[in-house]
């Protein structure tokens, strides 16, 4: 007994040092900050002790068995680790300890999605979200990263992503995946793949996983970077096709020279869409368009540009724009050279007078005496005027080839005016502004674009007597004495009142502002 006692405690007390000294160990690649910790586990009675232990081992086989069977798989949980730590980077082993707070701190997955390639498995990739600040930079030591821009979200406009390195896309699920090289923490974000904020399309759910061995497999590889955006919201709207998408896709594009892809989603919302600017979309890309809604592969591309940035209405902030400078006048060349527009100069000739386009407007913010104003414009010295009813889902190459004509576009505030696109350099924009304190409205949507396309900006503001409303509320209604509080009553009823109301243009009153833009052109001749 005595003996069995002694052999026992022996056995017992080895392990209870091999366990020490293998947790210490494993202390050591874990906790750098205990490095320098003296470790001092052998002493000469312990030597002893472990001799005696030995000695009992013929005495205790089955004792003897177990403590080791206990010591081989503590070895082999040791041994898994330290070939687990050893395998990171020096800089990831510094960050172990912080990597698992941050890994604690992330709420739980929430949805899952199966993202499924044509004759592939399936791969589930949980989905928790995570915003950014309005621009942050995340990169990996791969040189994989995402930036994110959600500049603007206060005023409902963009938030876009560029993201760079292994990225994989996922048409029906919608989603774009950034795989590291090496293990990194795991982000995810909910992108818009509209403009401007505020609509209901989907979301794009854009992920950086920890690592490669959850990345969904590559069905389609491509060389080239990918767009991707989605039509919605005010989508139709002419204004509307070009100061959210049209433009700001030119933005993102133009810097590969064709060499990208485009990734629509919801297209179904308005498909004859992609054909009206069938030209101006092969223009940016070489490359047949890929419906995100309907496309099951996986694709993956070195760089993906998520979601469309809207700097400012209708044109271009050049220092804002990635890859290199453009300005607004880039964006109005490529449509002229896109759509082979013939002028790129207003009338030159001195014996030919320049010609004026009067935008009619069929339902509501029509000109009440269109042929009066026509008549003044003659008499400002204009070539015989047009009026000209410009449809809306017409084709674009045509309507833009009529209004390159011209040298003048004069319109009631609206989408039609957005025309000026194909005006050819130093032609005018006449802006009617409609009554009620609207100008701040008509001159963001208008002004600084068409200044920046190389035309002259003019507009004329209504009076309350060359306004509809006179007539149908009369002189003592509050939209008529005080605009401002049906500016603070809200957008419904500025909407309802004041871009709902027809114009009857004093022509007298008018005449100064045709006589400038004649003057303007005039000038272009002797330049």
């Amino acid at each position: 007994m005595l003996l069995s006692s002694v052999c026992g405690l022996a056995l017992g007390e080895e392990l209870d040092l091999q366990i020490l000294t293998l947790t210490r160990r494993l202390n050591q690649h874990t906790r750098p900050d205990r490095l320098t910790r003296a470790s001092s586990l052998t002493h000469s009675p312990q030597q002893e002790r472990k001799q005696e232990a030995m000695s009992c081992a013929p005495v205790h086989v089955n004792l003897g068995f177990a403590a080791g069977v206990l010591f081989a798989l503590l070895v082999f949980f040791i041994f898994q680790q330290e070939a687990a730590i050893s395998g990171l980077d020096v800089a990831t082993r510094v960050a172990v300890a912080q990597w698992i707070t941050l890994e604690q701190l992330i709420r739980a997955p929430g949805a899952t999605q199966l993202i499924k390639a044509p004759g592939e498995g399936e791969t589930l990739v949980a989905s928790d979200m995570q915003r950014t600040a309005d621009i942050q930079l995340i990169q990996g030591s791969d040189n994989s990263k995402v930036v994110c821009n959600r500049e603007g979200l206060s005023r409902d406009w963009s938030e876009t992503c560029e993201v760079d390195g292994d990225v994989r896309t996922n048409g029906t699920a919608l989603s774009v995946t950034l795989v590291p090289a090496s293990r990194s923490e795991r982000r995810e974000w909910m992108i818009s793949p509209y403009a401007r904020g505020g609509q209901k399309l989907r979301s794009v759910t854009l992920t950086q996983l920890q690592d490669r061995s959850i990345a969904p497999p590559c069905t389609l590889t491509h060389t080239m970077p990918a767009v991707l955006f989605g039509l919605g919201g005010y989508v139709g709207n002419y204004w509307h096709d070009y100061t959210d998408i049209l433009v700001p896709l030119f933005v993102a594009s133009r810097r590969y020279h064709g060499e990208v892809t485009f990734l629509v989603s919801n297209i179904q919302h308005l498909p004859p869409w992609l054909v009206k600017y069938k030209a101006l979309l092969q223009g940016l890309s070489k490359y047949e368009i890929v419906d995100m809604d309907r496309d099951a592969y996986v694709r993956c591309f070195p760089r993906v540009t998520v979601g469309l940035h809207l700097d400012k209405e209708l044109t271009i902030v050049p220092e804002l724009v990635p890859g290199g400078r453009l300005t607004m006048a880039d964006f109005t060349q490529f449509v002229r050279e896109t759509y082979a527009l013939p002028r790129g100069a207003p009338t030159r000739e001195a014996d030919k007078k320049p010609r004026l386009l009067l935008i009619h407007r069929g339902d509501f913010r029509r000109f009440l005496n269109e042929h009066e104003i026509l008549q003044a414009a003659e008499a400002a010295g204009f070539e015989a005027p047009v009026l000209s009813e410009l449809r809306v889902n017409g084709s674009d190459v045509e309507q833009a080839r009529l209004v390159n004509t011209f040298d003048v576009v004069l319109g009631v505030h609206g989408a039609g005016l957005t025309n000026a696109v194909h005006l050819p350099p130093g032609g005018v924009l006449i802006q009617v502004v409609p009554y009620g304190n609207m100008e701040y409205l008509a001159r963001a949507e208008f002004s600084q674009g068409a200044t920046d396309m190389g035309l002259k900006y003019l507009d004329y503001s209504i009076s309350a007597d060359e306004s509809s409303l006179m007539e149908k509320l009369g002189p003592e209604h509050p939209a008529i004495k005080d605009p401002e509080s049906i500016h603070r009553s809200g957008w419904e009823n500025m909407f309802e009142l004041y871009l709902k109301q027809n114009v009857r243009i004093n022509t007298t009153r008018f005449a100064p502002t045709l006589l400038q833009a004649f003057d303007h052109l005039r000038q272009q001749q002797g330049a």
